[in-house]
């Protein structure tokens, strides 16, 4: 099974290269499902009802959130009709939506767990029992699951993917917008990235323009960040799973850039 795990989409020159690089991925049947954290597409704060049909029009399968998930007012509503679209799993019980989701693909079944850290974040449930209780009561999950971690600190990523090391078949990174070159399969067979980068442009501060950022940095004052525009790439991981042991094979970092036209 060859899975396209896409690292976080920041505003409209994300969602352009998204739709522009796996529509071509899915017209030609190279990938077999796609994973998008899409927490920052609205315009770098959120996602929204539209945006989100958009995405999955562009080829994705299923949209992970994050700490923004709640940015957008119409997503309340929606997430709880759109099964696709899921966000981090221990968020408070009483949160609309669900944390996980599992669908059919071409390769057989796949299930998609979303989790967001505690550490330099607000304060959420803990990650580690909330993976511990899905996968313990969920039989029908399937071999192949995959887990978006979307977290600040790189060590809480990392115990995660130890921690759930060999009862998954990927942990993933989100959130900090800077792909890391630690790609890997655990001993007992999980791919493993810390993060998968940013989808969005890189000439600029995690997606933002440089401007607005740096005068937030050197006044301390109250700006918004503008979306910046330049030199757009889609950043995230190839992961090459056996459908039939839910072991992964091989994993390696994406980063395509947009071309013009």
């Amino acid at each position: 099974m060859n899975v396209l795990m896409v690292g976080d989409i920041v505003g409209g020159p994300g969602r352009t290269i998204f739709a522009r690089y796996v529509g071509g991925l899915k017209r030609r049947g190279e990938v077999d499902v796609v994973i998008a954290n899409a927490e920052n597409a609205a315009g770098g704060k959120g996602l929204s009802r539209v945006l989100a049909d958009e995405l999955f029009a562009a080829g994705a399968d299923v949209i992970t959130l994050g700490d923004h998930t709640w940015d957008q007012k119409d997503i309340v509503s929606y997430i709880g009709t759109e099964r696709r679209l899921i966000r981090p799993a221990n968020f408070a019980p009483g949160c609309p939506g669900r944390g996980f989701v599992t669908v059919e693909t071409p390769k057989g079944r796949v299930t998609v767990l979303n989790l967001v850290g505690r550490v330099f974040m607000p304060p959420f449930d803990c990650p580690f029992r909330a993976a511990d209780a899905i996968l313990g009561k969920e039989p029908a999950l399937g071999k192949v699951i995959l887990v978006d971690m979307h977290a600040e600190a790189t060590s809480e990523k990392i115990a995660l993917g130890r921690y759930l090391d060999g009862r998954v078949s990927a942990v993933v990174g989100t959130h900090t917008h800077v792909q890391t070159s630690d790609e890997a399969l655990l001993p007992k067979k999980t791919a493993y990235i810390t993060d998968l980068g940013m989808t969005g442009p890189k000439d600029s501060v995690l997606g933002r323009d440089l401007p607005s950022v740096l005068s937030k940095f050197l006044t301390g004052m109250s700006c918004k960040f503008e979306i910046a525009d330049k030199d757009v790439m889609l950043e995230g991981a190839w992961i090459d799973i056996d459908e039939q042991t839910g072991r992964a094979r091989r994993i390696s970092r994406i980063r395509e850039r947009l071309e013009s036209t």
